[in-house]
């Protein structure tokens, strides 16, 4: 069972969810890695403001949607890349520069998410991050973001709504 808690002005969510059996494999394998947390983004938010993702690291990020006191996994991203040397490819900024820069629904996310919460009546989002390349693990983060999509396909048969392919 998990806990999800949300306060801003507008809205309290206290949800208590059960994953299915099957959805749980997927959070099984991000168990692992010991550099995570989260974060939630409403409207009102600015992204920048209240993203705690490493401005170093690398890793993959899922995105939850709160919505009409429901909890929906929308969308699964990944940030950096390992270079043919083994070293690291890392935006300037890390992890935490490309979820607030980087581009999604032809904008950077600190403009497009707050336009997608307006336009799809979303409540707020909540971002779960992993480093998922570091001294203890050297999972690649877009193997890692992969496995998760895979996941997700296998279940639901569709990737998360905000993934447009991969």
């Amino acid at each position: 069972m998990r806990l999800a808690i949300f306060c801003s002005s507008l809205s309290i969510f206290i949800v208590l969810y059960h994953t299915p059996k099957n959805f749980q494999k997927m959070f099984d394998e991000l168990e692992k890695y010991k550099k995570t947390d989260h974060f939630f983004f409403n409207k009102t938010d600015a992204l920048e403001s209240v993203c705690n993702a490493p401005k170093k690291g690398v890793g993959v990020y899922v995105v939850y949607q709160l919505k009409g006191g429901r909890i929906e996994l929308v969308y699964i991203g990944s940030s950096g890349m390992v270079l043919q040397s083994g070293d690291l490819k890392v935006r300037i900024g890390g992890m935490a520069d490309d979820i607030v820069n980087g581009e999604q629904f032809g904008k950077a996310r600190k403009v497009s998410w707050k336009a997608k919460l307006t336009a799809e009546n979303i409540d707020a989002v909540d971002v779960y991050w992993y480093e998922t390349f570091d001294k203890e693990n050297h999972d690649i983060p877009n193997v890692v973001k992969g496995v998760l999509l895979q996941r997700f396909y296998e279940i639901h048969g569709a990737l998360p709504k905000w993934n447009k392919e991969f």
